[in-house]
């Protein structure tokens, strides 16, 4: 799964057309269409990724007018709506699904004509254009919802009437015709950079940790996670941190890593004594961080090195350290917690033997490896992900060829051994387009705000905005950042928060003099908040879910453990932190004393926060902890220094009383 947030429930065609009363023959009709159209649309992207490169308008155009055909043959109309008799309903889901083959194979059939009469549209241009954005408009709606909807209309509707708008924002306005040529014939809105990254980065990362999953790779990794870390105080949890560590790496997902990992760890983390709010929320704070660590980041990253002009090994070698930090914040919360209330980690001969995991798993980590050997060659992320795939493929179908060969000693006939893989291919396949949908989609819708944001001259008058409300100070700038993606993130998917961001706020940054990477790198980190941010808190509902907690006090829990995420970009915008100069040197003194003295802060902060470290702290310990984090994450090298006086200090205190109390008495404070 990719950059997935939670979805209204996906329909299958067989709940779609049974509630309607159809005849059953449509119902495996329909499942066969959707089940070719997505394993074809994996194939096509896999032949556009590594063996021959397409025009940008035709390439986005058919990736675009497949992802259409599927949202419209397996979501409802209207999610959760009692059905009767759904018969016309059904028949409009064709209808659309066939207007978007039409409209895309529009652009394809007639490409040399369109780029001929640029500006100088016909009538049917105008029409198929206008449709075009009204099937991406609903698909929008179906997949992601009435807010993001809301948005790309409101845009439109801003686009339209201009003159009319307050002083601050007025622009000449642009007619109908205009707006919808330019949306759909151009690579200036809906086929612009979102759905360009969507249609080639994207989806195949998206079908590599399909593949993956599908082969056994996530079961690997949580297997491998619970061998290193669960005989430890709190195993479980921390195992719940690593494990999505590994996952969100190569799924990019947080609602993803709750569901992939979440439905093992967190019953684990009940088991040993962790409280089922605190379960969910340790697992929403582990799974947010897969979407900020290398390599995959989900689709953030390829956005980013696009809109940076930054190749994509530059940015996850700048992502890596920060992404680390944020997962070692959250493994200090854990323990903390562990210690406090006395939960003791598994014993050794009830968790999986490291040798026996690396054993049977080991062909899972060669994808990888591979993977980033590609990219540290300088090949293009598209080819490396193509290579991914491929050996990921090659690799497991070989190794259980060996596997099969073995047990069976021959027995079993080699047409079942190649139908059960091929079962397996196509069901990757299958999954790796569907797990695209909700990205794509949210792309599509994008690049129709981008483009108004572009034709009105928007980006720049909300550069101005947040300049004057900051006052020109850029933590102030950064705050107000922060704010608005956590409004956006209320109704929007974190690539599309990401894109609005960095199209409307990023500018304002840079404007301060913040790199042009940084800047993106902020955005992108706080396009992420809405996961574990009451009241949205998406990562946090799915946790509680799973762990059958409350809701709302699984997403306040996930806000405290996932304080990193507010604290790191700020470090970002005043310090060194993801390397110098124009090509963001790691090992420079001021870069690692820079990440020394965060990692130490936030080491701090979280001990000031949980009032705990080697013990439970007093009321001096605590107010130590707070001073020391102040100063260790403040710009000066002064402060700096203190902070890391009054740190040792705080650790000395805690130390030297320890051996008369014993951690987790009656002084603990709940």
């Amino acid at each position: 799964m990719t950059d997935l947030d939670i979805p209204e429930k996906q329909v299958t065609p067989d709940e779609t057309f049974t509630s309607a009363g159809q005849n059953p023959t449509l119902v495996t009709f329909t499942a066969r269409v959707v089940m070719a159209i997505a394993v074809g649309l994996s194939l096509y992207q896999l032949y556009t990724a590594g063996v021959v490169a397409l025009t940008a308008l035709v390439q986005r155009s058919i990736h675009l007018g497949a992802i259409l055909t599927l949202v419209f043959l397996t979501r409802s109309v209207f999610a959760g709506m009692k059905k009767n008799n759904l018969s016309v309903l059904v028949v409009l889901d064709w209808v659309l699904a066939g207007l978007s083959i039409y409209c895309t194979y529009y652009i394809c059939g007639n490409l040399s004509e369109i780029f001929d009469r640029q500006g100088d549209w016909l009538f049917q241009d105008r029409v198929v254009s206008i449709v075009g954005v009204l099937l991406v408009l609903e698909a929008c709606r179906r997949v992601i919802g009435v807010f993001m909807t809301g948005i790309c209309a409101l845009s439109i509707v801003y686009a339209m009437f201009g003159p009319y708008m307050p002083e601050l924002i007025i622009h000449k306005g642009y007619s109908i015709e205009r707006i919808a040529t330019t949306l759909w014939l151009t690579t200036e809105g809906i086929f612009g950079l979102p759905i360009g990254v969507a249609a080639t980065f994207v989806f195949v990362f998206v079908l590599f940790g399909a593949i993956l999953e599908t082969t056994g790779g996530g079961a690997f990794f949580i297997d491998m996670a619970y061998a290193l870390t669960g005989r430890f105080s709190g195993g479980p949890a921390k195992a719940s941190v690593v494990a999505s560590g590994f996952m969100g790496s190569v799924s990019g997902s947080a609602v993803g890593n709750v569901a992939a990992t979440g439905s093992f760890t967190i019953p684990m983390m009940k088991k040993v004594g962790y409280r089922p709010h605190m379960a969910g929320a340790i697992e929403a704070a582990a799974s947010t961080g897969g979407q900020l660590m290398p390599p995959i980041m989900g689709a953030g990253a390829f956005l980013m090195a696009e809109f940076t002009n930054t190749s994509y090994l530059t940015i996850i070698k700048v992502a890596l350290v920060p992404a680390v930090m944020y997962y070692l914040t959250v493994l200090v919360f854990v323990h903390y917690e562990a210690k406090k209330f006395g939960l003791k980690g598994q014993p050794k001969e009830t968790l999986p033997k490291i040798t026996k995991v690396i054993k049977n798993g080991l062909h899972f980590i060669i994808p990888v490896v591979i993977l980033i050997y590609v990219l540290v060659s300088n090949y293009s992320p598209m080819m490396a992900g193509f290579i991914a795939v491929v050996s990921t493929l090659g690799i497991s179908i070989l190794v259980n060829f060996i596997r099969w060969i073995i047990t069976t000693e021959n027995r079993m006939r080699l047409s079942g051994f190649a139908a059960k893989e091929g079962g397996l291919l196509v069901k990757a396949l299958e999954n790796g387009a569907k797990n695209a949908v909700m990205v794509s989609v949210a792309c599509a819708a994008a690049g129709i705000i981008v483009g108004m944001v572009s034709l009105t001259g928007m980006g720049l008058k909300f550069s101005s905005l947040v300049m004057e409300l900051s006052f020109g100070i850029k933590t102030l700038a950064i705050l107000l950042i922060a704010v608005a993606s956590l409004v956006l993130g209320m109704g929007l998917p974190v690539t599309a928060s990401y894109i609005v961001l960095a199209t409307l706020a990023g500018p304002a940054l840079m404007d301060m003099g913040v790199p042009v990477l940084v800047a993106h790198m902020i955005v992108f980190w706080y396009s992420q908040d809405s996961n574990v941010t009451p009241p949205v808190s998406l990562a946090s509902f799915a946790g509680a879910a799973i762990a059958k907690a409350s809701p709302m006090r699984t997403a306040f829990a996930s806000w405290k453990l996932a304080k990193g995420l507010y604290i790191i970009p700020l470090v970002m915008a005043y310090r060194p932190l993801l390397g110098m100069g124009d090509n963001y040197e790691l090992l420079h003194w001021e870069v690692i004393l820079t990440m020394i003295t965060t990692t130490l802060g936030l080491v701090a902060f979280a001990s000031a926060l949980e009032r705990f470290c080697i013990r439970a702290a007093t009321g001096l310990e605590t107010g130590l902890f707070w001073l020391a984090a102040a100063g260790l994450l403040w710009t000066s090298y002064w402060t700096e220094a203190a902070g890391f006086i009054l740190l040792l200090i705080a650790l000395a205190l805690q130390k030297w009383s320890f051996g008369r109390q014993k951690a987790g008495s009656s002084s603990v404070i709940p």
